[in-house]
């Protein structure tokens, strides 16, 4: 109760003292919390794309020998069917496989137009992209069998085009071709690093087999003033593998599988199991970074703390040496002395601690950069601060503790 009631004797000098841990506590939230949300969204994408699926794309490359390009010149790169059929016969641990076949196309519904990404894919897509179905249903083996002309419209393709109107069962003009709407999805639109999620806000899907035979495989683009032509069978496969253990060693084998059939590197391979893995390690550092710059500012406090008691011993050493003639011991002087300097550290890790929730909500408010308070943060804040009042408080306790008494009583 000594050690309480002498800082409230001194009630400005506690709060300038509590000032330096206020801060450090407050500053280790703020900043964990920052690292949290910058990569949260980052970890959340690659999760999304599936920690047992592989990710192949076709890349365009630049031809040898053409530094620029003719309206007679057909740029042929990518995946081919061959791929997709040697990765789904070659491999035991490939568990599912889905090709996709990504056009532009104008859709129009009566006098309702806007361009879709028209993805001619299979049944098995969504099984590895998995969304909610909003209305109707997804594309079937059955479609693809009977070859008929459906399809499924992401929820921000349906609201452009199909406000007012009935859902399902809209005749969908895709090009040149009808197709009738049967199901729409939630879908996403955003990238993950280098790799774009498989679907976006603007998709239709359709069965591959009737994009093969209404598109082809030969894409015809203006470009320059001039027609450019680009032969692309497959875009994307997403290949699933039988269990996590497989995922990056099967990767190496369909890489050194589609080396032997390409020419040239025409095709990108992504592994979100390694992604996720590196931006768990990249997450990891950066938040030992930004904590130990952090706990620096709660070691500047600690070192404020112990130099407050240093001369506080000095300045009631008279009172010390009175307390000690009496008959106090010395583990009841080091007693009241850690008291004020853990009651100083831990009133300064609570204020710091309502600073360091604060402060995240506030740039999440104006800057619209995410934040993530954690409690792990939380707690690491507080147990530093009391053990910076513990570690930066005992040396001044045990310092008053070892004062003769007859010094003290002499001392003026």
């Amino acid at each position: 109760m000594l050690g309480i009631e002498n800082l409230l004797l001194h009630k400005l000098r506690s709060f300038l003292t509590m000032l330096g841990i206020v801060f450090g506590v407050g500053s280790v939230i703020a900043m964990l919390s920052v690292g949290e949300g910058a990569s949260k969204d980052a970890l959340e994408q690659i999760r999304k794309l599936g920690s047992e699926n592989i990710i192949i794309t076709s890349v365009k490359t630049m031809d040898e020998g053409t530094g620029t390009t003719t309206p007679n010149f057909l740029r042929i790169y990518g995946l081919t069917y061959e791929d997709h059929a040697r990765i789904t016969g070659t491999f035991k641990t490939v568990k599912q496989t889905a090709p996709a076949k990504l056009i532009r196309k104008e859709a129009r519904l009566k006098e309702r137009a806007m361009e879709l990404r028209v993805v001619g894919t299979t049944p098995e897509w969504f099984d590895l992209v998995k969304r909610p179905v909003i209305a109707g249903r997804v594309i079937v083996p059955s479609d693809e069998d009977n070859q008929s002309p459906v399809a499924v419209l992401t929820e921000f393709g349906a609201r452009k085009l199909l406000a007012a109107e009935n859902t399902i069962g809209q005749a969908l003009r895709i090009g040149g071709d009808y197709f009738e709407v049967i199901g729409i999805v939630k879908s996403e639109s955003s990238e993950t690093g280098s790799i774009q999620i498989p679907d976006q806000e603007i998709d239709v899907y359709i069965p591959l087999n009737l994009a093969r035979i209404y598109f082809g495989d030969t894409i015809f683009r203006m470009v320059s003033g001039s027609f450019e032509r680009e032969r692309v069978e497959l875009h994307q496969i997403i290949v699933r593998i039988e269990g996590t253990k497989n995922v990056e060693s099967t990767a190496l084998a369909i890489e050194e599988m589609l080396k032997r059939f390409h020419k040239k590197k025409d095709y990108a391979l992504y592994v979100p199991l390694t992604l996720l893995r590196q931006a768990e390690a990249t997450k990891r550092t950066f938040n030992i970074v930004l904590g130990s710059i952090a706990c620096i500012s709660l070691l500047v406090g600690g070192i404020g703390i112990m130099n407050i008691m240093l001369a506080t011993v000095t300045e009631r050493i008279r009172e010390i040496g009175i307390r000690r003639a009496i008959g106090a011991k010395r583990k009841q002087i080091i007693s009241q002395f850690l008291i004020e300097t853990l009651v100083l550290s831990i009133a300064g890790g609570i204020i710091g601690i309502g600073m360091g929730i604060l402060i995240p909500l506030l740039i999440t408010c104006f800057a619209g950069m995410p934040t993530v308070i954690t409690p792990g943060s939380i707690m690491l804040s507080l147990i530093i601060s009391i053990g910076i009042g513990v570690i930066f408080g005992l040396y001044p306790a045990v310092r008053a503790a070892n004062v003769d008494p007859i010094v003290a009583l002499r001392h003026e």
